[in-house]
């Protein structure tokens, strides 16, 4: 199964030095590993977007986009930018407030039946109103 790794994960793997992630952050990383390897991890545009965006220098952008490019893009229709209007308004309703790239990864989510793989803890706010699925590292050592 395929499964659609969240901003979170992809900057603690890509843009921290190794020294400053945590035992859990390790873990989390060896799980984006094991699921490139298995050629599982999937990206949309948006989360690519929010990866490059904040990147101070130039060059550090650059070997960012060169250390992304491997990885195609799932193609977003405009039936997914429409479920996640309407996963948006369900949660709005429900007293759940998130970002219209949040709700992008849960219409994606929803539709392929990607598990999503993150530390944002708002998604798991989305999983209690929206059939969306939480991606948990195969280690047993990492509590969310």
């Amino acid at each position: 199964m395929m499964v659609l790794v969240d901003t979170s994960i992809w900057s603690l793997a890509l843009r921290r030095r190794p020294k400053h992630l945590s035992p859990e952050g390790e873990t989390l990383k060896g799980e984006l590993a094991e699921l490139i390897r298995e050629g599982r991890a999937r990206l949309i545009g948006p989360i690519r977007q929010e990866l490059l965006s904040g990147v101070r220098e130039e060059a550090q952008f650059k070997q960012l986009r060169l250390r992304l490019l491997p990885f195609e893009d799932a193609r977003l229709e405009t039936r997914d930018y429409e479920e996640a209007a309407r996963c948006s308004n369900i949660c709005r309703a429900a007293g759940v407030a998130g970002s219209s790239v949040d709700f992008l990864i849960c219409a994606t989510s929803m539709k392929r039946r990607w598990p999503v793989f993150t530390t944002d803890r708002d998604f798991e706010k989305y999983a209690l109103q929206l059939p969306i699925q939480l991606h948990a590292p195969r280690s047993a050592s990492v509590k969310r």
